[in-house]
C-alpha cells in the first residue's frame, strides 16, 4: 500500500485545541501528524500570527478532521 500524500487540512488556535482534536482523531482512528508553528529561535512569534500550528492529514479524512475542529472551535466558544 503506497503512503499517502499529507495535506495541511486545517489551522489550530492554541495548545489546548491541539490537544482536543489529536485526542479525538486517535480514538477515531484516522492518521494525521499535529504541526506546530513553534520556533525556539523566533521564540514562538509565528504563533501569535498564524495560530498554534497545522493538521496534515490525507485528503481522505479531511471532512472528518474538519467536522472535529469545528465542533470543537464551536464549543469553545459558547
Amino acid at each position: 500500500m503506497p503512503e499517502e500524500r499529507l495535506e495541511r487540512v486545517g489551522v489550530l488556535d492554541n495548545e489546548i485545541q491541539a490537544g482536543l482534536v489529536d485526542a479525538i482523531l486517535v480514538d477515531r482512528g484516522v492518521p494525521h501528524i499535529m504541526q506546530t508553528y513553534h520556533d525556539s529561535a523566533y521564540d514562538g512569534i509565528f504563533q501569535t500570527q498564524k495560530g498554534w500550528g497545522v493538521i496534515l492529514a490525507p485528503l481522505a479524512f479531511r471532512e472528518q478532521i474538519l467536522t472535529v475542529l469545528e465542533e470543537i472551535k464551536r464549543q469553545s466558544q459558547a
